[in-house]
């Protein structure tokens, strides 16, 4: 698939700016007064800029919406979603845990994404109808059946109040309810690909943006997997909640965590309380 080649392309032009600035060092700022802990540097800028390049030197007439400078119309037919850094906080810490995401959507359906973690060259590929490959193999989502068989991965948003706290109430309970144990490693696209690899059993996140999760998805549903809100609706292409899981325990986590949805949630998604 053409798209495919080409996202990888950019992945690793993204990838060699991240990883020059990860060898040197980088001064993160923040991108508002109201999210102290939601950095932006000039990696991510330059990452995007050179993913860009890429993608419109192949496909010039298609839309393109980015974390950090490019925002086209979401409902145009050819649309690329890009994250060029995911898990910045941990890049500017020096945690080797980070990820260039892009994906490609097609009238709205997403049918190819790759996500790429350039300080280990580690790769997971999906394509429509075609199944999900980390670094060339095949994977599948785990096959367990109940939670105590699972570890969950979790996803925190930047807000240290109501969200925070209905995240934190979410954990409790399925440590409740006997899952293996709770792991936030802060990078979603990676999170998503754990699950489609299926080293989690589920993963969830109260707040996440599209570039978080457009290619992470795909990899999960190619793997085998299941992914909804946390309410278990279709997951939009908007900033949303999500709860992917491996499908055969997606009922069972859902009525863990759907209850403790936020109520800011609630409302920027247009759902009743």
């Amino acid at each position: 698939m053409r798209e495919l080649i080409t996202a990888g392309e950019a992945a690793r032009a993204g990838g060699e700016v991240l990883a020059k600035y990860f060898q040197t060092g980088v001064i993160a700022e923040h991108k508002n007064d109201s999210e102290t802990y939601n950095l932006v540097s000039v990696a991510d800028v330059e990452a995007e800029q050179a993913i860009v390049e890429v993608i419109r030197r192949a496909f010039p007439g298609h839309a393109v919406l980015g974390e950090e400078s490019h925002h086209d119309d979401v409902r145009s037919e050819h649309l690329w979603v890009v994250d060029p850094l995911d898990g910045t906080n941990n890049f500017v810490h020096g945690i080797p845990h980070f990820a260039v995401s892009i994906a490609y959507y097609h009238q709205g359906q997403p049918r190819c994404g790759v996500v790429f973690n350039p300080s280990r060259d580690d790769w997971y590929e999906a394509t429509a109808g075609d199944g999900a490959f980390h670094n060339g193999k095949q994977v599948h989502v785990c096959e367990s059946e109940t939670l105590d068989k699972v570890l969950v991965g979790v996803g925190f948003y930047y807000d240290r109040g109501e969200m925070m706290e209905a995240t934190l109430t979410a954990v409790r309970d399925l440590f409740y309810a006997q899952i293996h144990g709770i792991r936030r490693f802060g990078t979603a696209a990676l999170d998503l690909a754990q699950v489609g690899c299926g080293l989690f059993g589920a993963f969830f996140e109260y707040q996440l943006s599209p570039w978080d999760f457009a290619a992470g998805v795909l990899f999960v549903e190619e793997a085998g997997g299941q992914v909804t809100t946390t309410q278990g609706e279709p997951l939009p292409l908007r900033k949303t909640d999500l709860l992917a899981s491996n499908g055969r325990l997606h009922d069972q986590v859902q009525r863990l965590v759907g209850p403790h949805l936020p109520e800011s949630m609630r409302a920027d998604t247009g759902r009743d309380a």
